[in-house]
C-alpha cells in the first residue's frame, strides 16, 4: 500500500472528513499539523501550490483536498491509487 500524507489543522472539518474516509478504509496515514509551525504550512504550499487544508498525497501523487479524495473514492479510483 502506498504511504499517505495529509496536511491538516485541528479545527478543519474537511480535514476530519478526509481522515474519517481514510480510516474507514483501514488506511494508515502520516498527519502533519500545519497550525503549530508556519514553516510546515510553507512547505505544504510549496509542494501543493495551494494554501488550504487538507492537502493529501498518496505516495508521490498529490490528490488535493477532501473533495478530490472523495471524488476518487466515488469513482472507484482511490483503491487502485492506494494499492499502486
Amino acid at each position: 500500500m502506498q504511504p499517505v500524507t495529509i496536511y491538516t489543522t485541528p479545527f478543519c472539518g474537511f480535514c476530519h472528513a478526509a481522515k474519517r474516509l481514510l480510516t474507514s478504509k483501514g488506511v494508515a496515514f502520516d498527519e502533519i499539523d500545519v497550525s503549530v509551525d508556519p514553516a510546515l504550512r510553507q512547505d505544504m504550499m510549496a509542494k501543493a501550490g495551494r494554501h488550504t487544508v487538507p492537502q493529501i498525497w498518496v505516495g508521490e501523487t498529490h490528490v488535493g483536498g477532501f473533495d478530490d479524495l472523495n471524488a476518487l473514492e466515488r469513482s472507484g479510483k482511490l483503491d487502485p491509487l492506494l494499492a499502486a
